[in-house]
Order: C-alpha cells, then structure tokens, then sequence
C-alpha cells in the first residue's frame, strides 16, 4: 500500500523587489517585541544588512545583531547564537543570508524552543523535537539554497569534520521574504555557484524516488527558470528580471525537493564541504554530470527527456525515452 505523499511548507512568503518593507507588517502583526538579527560580516560590510536596519529603524523594530558565522556554519556557531539570543531577552529571529545565515537561524530556534538538544550534534537526522522553532522570518541573499522554505539545515561538525544534515518540519521559517534586491551584491562566482545549487535541487527532487505530481510541478517550472535566468544574472548582477527569476526558482526548488529528498549529488557534495571547506554549489556543480549518467542506467533516464525539454532541446518528443 502506498503510504500518503506529504507537502510542508513555511507558513507565508513575499517575493518581488521590495518585498523586504513585509518584515513591518509581520512583526507588527504577531506582535514581535525584539528580534536577534543572524547575518554575516561580509552582508554588514557591504550595506546589505543595512537595508534591513532601515526598514527595522522605520517601524521601532528593536533588535541585536549576531553576525558570528562561517560559511560553513558550525555547532560553535548555534551555540553562541543560543547564548546571544537569551542575552538580547529576544522573541523572534531574522535571518539574512544564503544557506549559512538561515540555517544557523534554524538552528538557534530550535534549540531555543527545544533545550534538551543543546549540544546540537543530536539534532542529526530527524530529530524528535517537541516545539516548533523560535519564529524565523528568513530573507535570502543567494538563489540557491532555498533554506526559508525547506525543513533541512546543516551544521558543520568541526571535530570529527563532517556536515551534519538535519530534517525537521519544526525548524521552517514562519515568514520568508524573497526579495531580488538583496541579491545585487552578490559576485559572478557566487551567483553561479548558487545557481547550480538551485539547479541540483530541482533535478535531485525530480528524479528522486519520493518525487510524485506535485513535487514533480515545483521542479520542472524551476528548471525552466534557471535555463532563462542564470546567465543573464551572472553576466549582468543587477539584472532584476534576471534575479527575480533565480530568486523565485531557488524558492520553488526547494518547495519540492524540502518534502521529496535529494540524492547521491548532495551525499557527496557535503563531505567536500566538511573536509574542503568547497562551496557547496562549486561541489554540486562538479558531481551533476556524473551523478546523472550514473542515475540514467538506474532508472532515472525517463525523466530526462523532461529535464532537456525544461532547458528547451529540441526535439524532445521524438526521444525514445
């Protein structure tokens, strides 16, 4: 008997140019006191933070910048993120940033509402935790890890070097806002990298073996969009249409893998990064190719007509398979 397909998603989004003005109204709205605000030193440094102190400043919004972060983030990380969160007497969490910000946000607020993991290396895997997380209003600055929609996190074991992936409905943002402008900053190589990220994501959750109809809608409409996209937003950085389109792919990729699973792509991409310290993206990007000839002789080759036709190659209808 084939058990019920599941579909989890965060609470509410904005997306579009601006959208980032919404984080008034839902702190006003659920009646948020003081928010610990999780970034990283680069986004301080290059004002991007600073377009969200303006909205925070404008509304009375008070809040605490915590910005002791790697790009890898690490239980170290979480941990003092616990400490920073509990001395601010904070509520709630904003989180900007790529996978790195958001995911130590996921963290802080889940082991916030659930003590009992504070070590957090016993957070691995599906974790049986109680309460839902410390409510997050995440805001990404990279089109690639969907993190504001997707009940994954990882976490950095620096000791014995290993990524930790977590899996727990509990740790979604309550609010994600998806706003291209905060992507501007973003370099070329960075772009790429996250592109691909984004792109793993929707061919993994598409070929996956818990992918169903609507999983199967998600990753194919974000395919489409990164084929039209991604190279006009590494080419021109403050293309709007451009990083709109990757921001809204990256986000609908995750809205199917976060609920389908990946695969031997992300399995092997996490190690390089725990022992490496490579981009996850870079990572992804380099084992795609041969994760993908590999899944055509275990099955997956019927999709990939699909896959190509997303892209738009020609002559997909007359491909056997």
């Amino acid at each position: 008997m084939r058990m019920a397909n599941r579909i989890v998603l965060n609470e509410t989004s904005y997306h579009g140019a601006g959208a980032r003005v919404e984080i008034a109204t839902e702190v006003n709205k659920r009646g948020f006191k003081k928010a610990l605000f999780v970034t990283d030193n680069d986004l301080i440094k290059f004002g991007v933070a600073g377009e969200i102190e303006k909205v925070l400043h404008a509304s009375d919004i008070s809040y605490e910048i915590f910005s002791k972060l790697k790009a890898n983030p690490t239980i170290e990380n979480v941990q003092d993120g616990v400490a920073a969160f509990k001395a601010a007497n904070a509520d709630f969490i904003i989180a900007l940033g790529g996978g790195s910000a958001i995911d130590t946000a996921k963290g802080i607020g889940i082991v916030i509402a659930n003590p009992e993991f504070s070590d957090v290396v016993s957070l691995e895997g599906v974790a049986d935790t109680k309460n839902k997380s410390i409510p997050i209003i995440a805001l990404p600055t990279t089109a690639g890890t969907a993190a504001e929609v997707t009940i994954n996190y990882v976490i950095t074991d620096e000791k014995s070097k290993r990524k930790m992936v977590c899996v727990d409905p509990n740790d979604i943002p309550v609010v994600a806002i998806v706003d291209p402008e905060l992507m501007y900053s973003m370099p070329k190589g960075l772009t790429a990298a996250t592109g691909m990220d984004a792109l793993t994501h929707a061919i993994e959750g598409y070929i996956t073996l818990g992918a169903w109809e609507m999983s199967d809608m998600f990753e194919i409409k974000a395919m489409e969009l990164i084929a039209k996209h991604l190279k006009n937003a590494v080419d021109e950085p403050t293309n709007q249409i451009a990083r709109e389109g990757m921001a809204l792919a990256q986000y609908i990729a995750g809205m199917g893998f976060s609920n389908v699973g990946l695969g031997i792509v992300h399995s092997m991409a996490h190690p390089l990064g725990a022992f490496y310290d490579t981009p996850h993206g870079v990572a992804n990007a380099l084992l795609l190719p041969y994760v993908m000839e590999y899944n055509a002789n275990s099955g997956a080759a019927a999709k990939y007509k699909h896959i190509a036709k997303a892209f738009g190659v020609d002559g997909t209808d007359n491909m056997s398979i």
